[in-house]
């Protein structure tokens, strides 16, 4: 019978644990970082991972899973505005992630690039996020009248994509003006 993991997010040894991977997997890369580091990086035995989480593929999807509801938790956060500026302070979140000192690009599309495998379950859970993403979009792209709104919302997680990516690799400064000039170009005002 194969073990499931322990999901109890109030137990603190899980919590230094999932803190611990997502801090290093982050820096440094999923497959670059080993269970025996993240282990003694969290201070705890080695039976109390394997309690938490059977396998490093179960942390990996943890720390996706965590990463997705981070991410909703702050779009729900929003205050109530329009459509348009909603979908902007939603693309926003790129540009004040990007100016983080210790940014890396994007935590879902780095793990994209670990998990080629469609059928993985790290990249299952990130395509769920990534679907979550691109529904939200087309839902506020059809409340601004968007005749195109499935249309529009793929170009804006294209654009997502892009604006991520190059906030790491190009000058983060630009974000907000790129963010500026492409809703002016997909969403026009009315």
């Amino acid at each position: 019978m194969q073990k499931t993991p322990d999901t109890n997010d109030s137990s603190p040894a899980r919590r230094r644990l999932l803190d611990t991977a997502s801090r290093l997997f982050y820096a440094e890369g999923i497959h670059a970082v080993g269970i025996d580091r993240i282990i003694a990086e969290a201070g705890v035995a080695k039976a109390t991972f394997y309690k938490h989480f059977p396998s490093k593929d179960d942390l990996v999807v943890a720390h996706i899973e965590e990463q997705d509801r981070l991410g909703r938790a702050y779009v729900a956060a929003l205050p109530a505005r329009p459509p348009r500026e909603m979908i902007a302070a939603i693309l926003g979140r790129i540009g004040n992630a990007a100016t983080d000192a210790d940014y890396r690009g994007c935590v879902f599309l780095n793990a994209a690039a670990e998990y080629p495998d469609p059928a993985s379950p790290a990249r299952r859970a990130i395509d769920a996020r990534r679907m979550w993403y691109r529904d939200s979009l087309q839902k506020l792209c059809a409340a601004s009248g968007d005749p195109s709104s499935a249309m529009t919302a793929g170009l804006l997680v294209a654009l997502s994509d892009g604006l991520l990516e190059g906030a790491y690799l190009d000058d983060p400064a630009r974000i907000p003006s790129l963010i500026e000039e492409a809703l002016a170009k997909l969403l026009p005002k009315a």
